[in-house]
């Protein structure tokens, strides 16, 4: 689907940079951050933050901004931007429609159905052709903890390493942490729209990803060092991290090569199931255990 077709020596690779691009670009209208993705030629991974605070905290102004980056407006909505005068009825219309946007704002299925459907279209009009492009609508599972946070990241990123098509994490195309790699040798922001890593819990801004940059490169790095045959020896400068978030390198090593199992719809801790189970609506859930 996005990569060469060898019966045909048609290449498709450009379709990976569509959906990075499209991904990346649904940040300015959703009030979800991608923490992590990889683009492979068949499929793509990504970790997301639904970010519901901040989309409840939108004045209704910003919820029709957002939403008008990929939308077209209707007219009472506009009317009401032009601060023309309304009567009740058309007012209460316009507050119910605005709401229904601010849901969107936060849902997954409104995310991956926006990025989904527009690679479809393109790729079907490039085809010359009509019909489902996608196999299945997406499937997802649920992170409760840090430690199935930088698992789950470290997983992705590391997909291409492990598929065998790129040699090294800063090699590996249409990922994350390969445009965070290019950011940071060229001390410029690229206009990622990815979630910033903030360091600990402490810190002063609100949001990102509660772990060091530096850190979790190190922590990609030797874990894709591991995947190779001929490096199986723990190496002297072992991350830091790990050790304080408490999980051995066997449990870590396991974590990032089986994480995405069949019928797993939760990882994370057992502690956090009962709250889980309570957020989601879910009287069971599958858990992979990560962590203690």
């Amino acid at each position: 689907m996005c990569g060469d077709n060898k019966r045909t020596g048609t290449s498709y690779e450009h379709r990976r940079e569509w959906v990075e691009r499209k991904l990346l670009s649904l940040t300015h209208t959703y009030c979800i951050d991608v923490c992590a993705y990889a683009i492979m030629s068949n499929h793509y991974h990504v970790v997301l933050h639904i970010n519901h605070e901040k989309a409840t905290s939108l004045s209704m102004s910003d919820v029709v901004e957002r939403w008008s980056t990929e939308h077209k407006i209707p007219d009472h909505v506009k009317r009401w931007q032009s601060q023309s005068t309304l009567d009740q009825a058309e007012y209460d219309h316009c507050v119910e429609t605005i709401e229904q946007w601010r849901e969107r704002l936060w849902s997954l299925s409104w995310f991956m159905k926006e990025l989904n459907y527009d690679i479809a279209c393109k790729a079907n009009s490039e085809d010359g052709c009509k019909g489902h492009f996608w196999e299945s609508r997406f499937k997802s599972q649920a992170l409760l903890d840090e430690n199935a946070l930088i698992a789950a990241m470290a997983y992705v990123d590391l997909n291409p390493v492990r598929a065998g098509i790129a040699s090294t994490p800063e090699s590996s195309d249409f990922t994350s942490i390969k445009r965070r790699i290019n950011e940071l040798m060229e001390n410029v922001s690229l206009n990622s729209c990815l979630c910033p890593f903030v360091g600990i819990k402490s810190t002063k801004r609100k949001h990102g990803l509660p772990f060091k940059l530096i850190e979790y490169l190190e922590l990609v790095d030797w874990t894709a060092r591991q995947y190779r045959k001929d490096k199986h020896s723990l190496p002297s400068n072992y991350p830091a991290i790990l050790a304080r978030l408490k999980l051995h390198d066997r449990d870590w090593m396991n974590a990032c090569k089986h994480l995405l199992r069949p019928h797993t719809s939760a990882v994370g801790n057992d502690a956090l199931v009962p709250k889980t189970k309570l957020a989601l609506g879910k009287a069971k859930i599958h858990l992979f255990r990560l962590g203690c």
